[in-house]
């Protein structure tokens, strides 16, 4: 349900995909980000992760249910709202891997800049804050003057948030952001978008298959299972006493730092438990 803080709504919303027969893809599924908040959306691939994202952005088409954006309902707005909505930098998306979502063929420095100069701000102005949001996210403008190629991934990743930052956005939407780093760049990654979240407030909805990820980032996780939503808790409450049995398979399968593991018996009579739910939908 909407309240006054509540950011994102997305309430009960059918997706399928595909030729007839349509394979559902989304099952009645409702997700919340309130302002300044970070929510982890876990599931397995083929849970329907990104095709919640694409529907957050217009990307596909909603057969039934709404999308809320700071109370104004999206679901089937027209071409220019549209693309009213996306000049204004409301919501934005961070794509998994920084080497394909950034034109290879374009610095840094245009790559960031694009929104505004699509926007037709004033060229000294443009400048100006592609430097500052460089430092927003710990980005060396030594490096924005370079291709992406010719930096790190970790470099490239925060020159794919300062795009998306660029704008002032309220809601970020992040799709895997960290999967394709080493775990060392992954780590900081991750502290920078709660520093971002502390610093200029923006609500974080976080797409990722690793619930390890969440653990001490997120406030609330949302677990999808097969295009339906099986839990939306508090992270402490989720990791403690998780309620489904494919979110305790999930827990299950993370390495602890002593070694202690859940034991194979247990494992395997989570699987058959998850195995006999009902299969109502697959996507991607």
């Amino acid at each position: 349900m909407t309240t006054a803080t509540t950011l994102l709504d997305v309430e009960q919303i059918h997706v399928s995909l595909g030729r007839r027969p349509r394979t559902t893809i989304l099952d009645g599924v409702s997700v919340t980000v309130d302002r300044g908040e970070i929510v982890g959306l876990i599931g397995e691939t083929g849970s329907g992760k990104t095709t919640l994202a694409c529907a957050v952005l217009g990307l596909v088409p909603i057969e039934s249910g709404h999308v809320y954006l700071d109370g104004e309902d999206i679901t089937s707005v027209t071409a220019r709202a549209r693309r009213r909505l996306r000049r204004a930098g409301t919501v934005q998306y961070v794509f998994q891997d920084p080497l394909r979502s950034l034109d290879p063929d374009r610095t840094v420095f245009e790559s960031i800049a694009e929104g505004l100069q699509i926007r037709g701000d004033d060229e000294a102005a443009v400048a100006e804050r592609v430097r500052a949001t460089a430092t927003l996210v710990e980005l060396d403008h030594e490096l924005l003057d370079r291709h992406p190629g010719a930096v790190s991934g970790g470099q490239r990743q925060r020159a794919a948030i300062a795009r998306a930052m660029i704008l002032e956005p309220d809601l970020l939407v992040c799709d895997e952001p960290v999967s394709a780093l080493d775990a060392t760049t992954r780590v900081r990654i991750l502290e920078l978008l709660v520093e971002l979240r502390a610093t200029v407030g923006v609500g974080i909805l976080l797409i990722t298959h690793d619930l390890a990820t969440l653990g001490g980032l997120a406030d609330r996780v949302v677990v999808l299972y097969r295009g339906r939503v099986v839990e939306d808790r508090p992270t402490t409450e989720l990791f403690t006493a998780p309620e489904h049995p494919y979110t305790r398979l999930l827990l299950a399968s993370i390495p602890t730092i002593d070694g202690t593991q859940v034991s194979a018996a247990e494992r395997r009579r989570l699987r058959d438990a998850v195995a006999a739910l009902e299969s109502p939908s697959q996507g991607d």
